[in-house]
């Protein structure tokens, strides 16, 4: 069995500039590129959110906690990977969120169907590292589910941004409740 690296939503939107920016967004791009540019990991995946209409995910008047303003909408330069991240890095994309909120990557699938679980079980893999944005919202979803999908799970928390670090001891409770750990 192996280990794959899960990169998180590292979009445009999601970094310095962008219209849901997170401090710290484009050095996590630059750092989880040059992480996958030393070939530490033989599989690496990414997660984008993809949005077409997610209803009540979406607000003019956002509570930055259920609601947010318009982001990663299919199309736009914002739903893009933010460089130096490009396609061509990652093994498989997995899109979420056309039509729903959808913060972890296991919502989501790549655009020949498949999800994020069975493509990972289908590559051998046992064991995900996690990184990317937002530390506190869709990367611990993600890991929350992959925990829960039976793999082993660590979060590499140096390549991680939070939109708000006060949320991070909750987030650390939960992951440890479910067997995540951080390094």
């Amino acid at each position: 069995m192996s280990t794959a690296l899960i990169v998180v939503d590292v979009q445009h939107d999601f970094c310095e500039g962008g219209s849901l920016a997170v401090e710290g967004g484009a050095r996590v791009a630059q750092d989880v590129a040059d992480l996958i540019g030393s070939g530490a990991y033989a599989t690496v995946v990414a997660t984008r959110d993809h949005h077409i209409d997610p209803g009540e995910h979406f607000s003019d008047t956002p509570d930055f906690v259920d609601s947010w303003p318009r982001h990663c909408v299919v199309g736009t330069e914002g739903e893009r990977l933010h460089p130096p991240l490009t396609p061509e890095m990652f093994a498989e994309i997995f899109f979420k969120g056309e039509y729903a909120a959808a913060y972890s990557g296991f919502e989501g699938a790549s655009a020949d169907g498949v999800t994020l679980a069975d493509w990972l079980r289908a590559e051998g893999v046992d064991t995900v590292d996690v990184c990317g944005i937002a530390t506190d919202y869709c990367v611990r979803a993600t890991a929350l589910d992959a925990a829960g999908e039976g793999f082993a799970v660590r979060v590499l928390q140096g390549l991680t941004a939070a939109v708000s670090p006060d949320n991070l001891p909750r987030v650390h409770e939960e992951w440890t409740a479910a067997g995540v750990s951080t390094a």
